[in-house]
């Protein structure tokens, strides 16, 4: 994810669900010291726990389909949106409403990076989620398997570039 990402390149960091930090404490070894992070997450007793545990992280318990980024702080947008959100649990309604009020916020070069286990991907729910990714990011890649990881996954890679507008 971090590879993937760019995050060792990024000025702004957008974290989707940092969840108990796995990937935040990845972002907050290769991020750069002057970069700026913002993580939304749902869950109180997480977001006290990374607060106290990445005191320099900016960290709010929120949900991302309705924060707020219209604000000068976010003005330049974000270089790298990382997401450990399990988007296949979702709905549709809330996938499009996460991701309508999310890639907006991605700067020009940036990159938003999510991954997939491999198998669920191809269940109904993964493929939809793919199919909903690709038409918002039409340039979508993905890399290849990571097969230490456990489960096996695999990261999408979508680029401001490649940004479509929202389809209702």
């Amino acid at each position: 994810m971090m590879v993937a990402s760019g995050a060792a390149n990024a000025r702004r960091i957008l974290e989707l669900g940092p969840g108990t930090g796995a990937f935040t404490e990845a972002l907050a070894r290769v991020m750069p010291d002057e970069a700026r992070y913002l993580g939304l997450e749902l869950n109180k007793t997480f977001v006290d726990r990374l607060h106290a545990r990445f005191p320099s992280m900016r960290f709010e318990c929120c949900c991302a389909q309705t924060f707020d980024f219209n604000t000068a702080e976010f003005d330049e947008g974000f270089d790298v949106i990382i997401s450990g959100l399990p988007w296949t649990a979702f709905p549709e309604e809330l996938q499009k409403a996460i991701l309508g009020n999310v890639l907006p916020h991605l700067a020009r070069g940036g990159r938003f990076v999510t991954f997939a286990y491999v198998g669920f991907h191809k269940l109904s729910a993964g493929q939809h989620f793919r199919r909903l990714l690709g038409n918002l990011l039409p340039n979508l890649t993905k890399t290849e398997v990571v097969w230490s990881n456990l489960p096996p996954a695999f990261v999408y890679v979508g680029s401001h570039e490649a940004l479509a507008s929202m389809k209702s």
